[in-house]
């Protein structure tokens, strides 16, 4: 079985459904009201394991409520729990979201315990990454946690994806040691200061980002696909699929964890962006975010039906 290693965030999702998102100053009546596993680490570590890896989750829970109904959710799901530490100060992150009829969203982020996961809490994980197929990470926790988890990575030889998102500020020489970058439009205009809009425009900001040292690029670009990019005069873009949508929160979550999946198994780049696209499709028709990842013969049958089997 493919092993991943899952470096990041765990918050627990409180989101409600409104007619449309709030403007400043306003009260929107919503409902109903939904409490799940969330956050981008939790969320990529769920994609992962149901499509069907062996995922070891490194992060930190507050002692509270949250943080045990977290760890029943990984124990359900088949997660390696042996690195979610518990801190006795802080609480469980928590995000705040809100959902239109549309099926877009608005979040607040309160990271809480996981945004200060510390080196020595990332190192007494060096056995799994270096056993590691692929090692995912995103910066949705400390900056110290993501570069030594880059580094200790890149010490073993595992390939590490970085999801840049949220985007913060961190040092762009871990870059080096970067196999994959996978930033949506918006982060993609953060790190680049390109405006990412068509093929055209993500060609620019990947050749960007590839001369920064990262290995490939893949810019998601919501129903288009991904755009990616290994260097030279062009990139590809490999098509999204088209669905109805309900809930678009956590589609990115979906598509990094259904693409280190893909990677760890041994699929080209190609087909691991194809495999990918399918799970953050197949996310969005559901309302949720972990909840709403989909299981490996869901995808497979997806791809089946669609006749887009790769």
């Amino acid at each position: 079985m493919s092993k991943i290693v899952v470096v990041g965030s765990y918050v627990v999702d409180l989101m409600s459904r409104t007619p449309h998102l709030p403007k400043p100053g306003e009260t929107v009546l919503g409902g109903p009201f939904q409490m799940g596993p969330g956050g981008k680490g939790g969320n990529q570590a769920t994609a992962a394991a149901r499509c069907g890896s062996e995922v070891t989750f490194v992060t930190k829970l507050g002692e509270d409520v949250f943080g045990r109904e977290a760890l029943r959710h990984f124990e359900r799901e088949s997660i390696n729990t042996k690195y979610i530490k518990v801190d006795k100060k802080l609480a469980t992150g928590a995000a705040l979201i809100t959902v239109d009829d549309q099926g877009e969203n608005s979040i607040v982020v309160a990271l809480g315990a996981c945004g200060t996961i510390i080196e020595e809490e990332v190192l007494e994980a060096e056995e799994q990454v270096k056993e590691a197929d692929v090692v995912l990470l995103q910066l949705e926790t400390s900056i110290d946690a993501v570069v030594i988890t880059v580094e200790l990575a890149a010490k073993h030889g595992v390939p590490v994806i970085l999801n840049p998102a949220p985007y913060q500020a961190f040092p762009r020489e871990i870059l080096h040691n970067v196999s994959y970058i996978t930033p949506n439009e918006t982060e993609a205009y953060e790190l680049t200061g390109v405006k990412v809009k068509d093929q055209a425009s993500a060609f620019t900001a990947a050749k960007k980002l590839y001369e920064m040292g990262v290995g490939t690029v893949i810019i998601t670009m919501g129903k288009q696909g991904a755009y990616v990019y290994t260097g030279g005069e062009q990139g590809k873009l490999v098509s999204g699929f088209k669905v109805d949508a309900v809930d678009t929160t956590g589609a990115g979550d979906a598509f990094n964890g259904g693409f280190a999946h893909a990677l760890s198994i041994g699929r080209t780049i190609d087909q691991a962006i194809h495999f990918a696209n399918a799970v953050a499709a197949l996310s969005v028709t559901k309302i949720g975010t972990a909840p709403a990842m989909p299981y490996k013969h869901e995808v497979e049958a997806f791809l089946q039906n669609s006749g887009a089997v790769k």
